[in-house]
């Protein structure tokens, strides 16, 4: 058997249609007064902590200039779907190219457009403990197998579906590295972190699907696994993705989208403080803003309010 659930579950809500239209201008994007651009916009939410605060971040800002932000909590593939369909918006989580394998088609189709990099240099992909790297001699893939009995031949995963626990399973159909008769132990993140956090309190072996930005890198000192086969997609950035021809239908607010750019140690922070210290995404979400004008008023050149009028920090 290669795949053991432990917990979890994705739930899957209701979706919500936004859209508009509106004329080009000169630099691509319409402006406020050429447009009749929707005051509705649905942004794509898992419940990943860096992600509720962009999209509130996000919320706060248009909320500020008059628009109304509904946020969906939707899996990777429903999500996918959801903006191919013209459901939803935008999604701030596109991670690439680790969700490839979901998003791929939808963005070949063109039925998904990718409008920016919101996060760069990010990681998706197994990773060892520092303690484990050093005492078995563990920098690659390639690695692990002669150490299965330590390891006791298994990878723990995430939420089941997710595309990093695809990429695992798939390693594992194609014997990858001689890890044929490894298994994938799928549960939610937190318990799968929680089980990190057991082994790690005993100085045991593990190897899990990790990432960054993420607490778990402030938390332990992790080294991610070489790949020398090429047999695992990574992750190199996380992405804007939108509908189709949201840039044309709402383009003050794609504006504002494709201008955001999150360092990864912000990212980062954010994630120990919701998962870690309880603090509230919208919360944080308000501070950063409000300790980072500069950064927002650029972000905000040229975007307009509901009303035409020229967009400002949210009070």
């Amino acid at each position: 058997m290669r795949r053991r659930t432990l917990t979890g579950s994705s739930a899957v809500l209701c979706l919500v249609m936004a859209a508009g239209c509106g004329a080009q201008s000169e630099d691509g994007l319409a402006s406020e007064e050429e447009s009749t651009e929707s005051q509705v916009i649905t942004l794509v939410e898992q419940p990943w902590e860096d992600l509720m605060v962009e999209n509130q971040i996000v919320s706060q800002i248009l909320g500020a200039a008059g628009y109304t932000v509904e946020v969906e909590e939707l899996t990777v593939p429903i999500g996918a779907q959801s903006l191919a369909q013209g459901d939803a918006d935008a999604y701030l989580g596109n991670w690439w190219p680790s969700q490839e394998d979901t998003f791929g088609a939808f963005i070949d189709d063109g039925d998904v457009e990718v409008l920016s990099t919101l996060v760069d240099g990010v990681a998706y992909e197994p990773a060892v403990p520092a303690y484990v790297a050093e005492e078995y001699d563990i920098s690659s893939l390639a690695d692990l197998a002669r150490h299965a009995e330590e390891f006791e031949g298994e990878f723990l995963g995430i939420e089941a579906g997710t595309p990093g626990n695809d990429s695992i399973l798939d390693m594992i159909d194609e014997d990858a590295y001689g890890l044929g008769d490894w298994e994938l132990v799928e549960s939610g993140t937190p318990a799968m972190l929680a089980e990190v956090e057991r082994r790690a309190s005993e100085d045991l072996p593990v190897v899990f699907l990790a990432w960054e930005p993420h607490w778990m890198n402030i938390e332990w000192d992790l080294v991610y696994l070489e790949d020398p086969e090429e047999a695992w997609p990574g992750a190199g950035e996380i992405r804007v993705a939108t509908r189709a021809g949201f840039e044309e239908d709402s383009p003050n607010v794609a504006r504002l989208l494709s201008r955001m750019e999150i360092d990864g140690d912000t990212a980062s922070d954010w994630i120990f403080r919701v998962s870690q210290d309880g603090e509230d995404p919208g919360d944080i979400a308000a501070e950063w803003i409000a300790e980072n004008p500069d950064e927002v008023s650029a972000w905000l050149d040229g975007v307009e309010t509901v009303d035409g009028d020229p967009a400002e920090l949210p009070e």
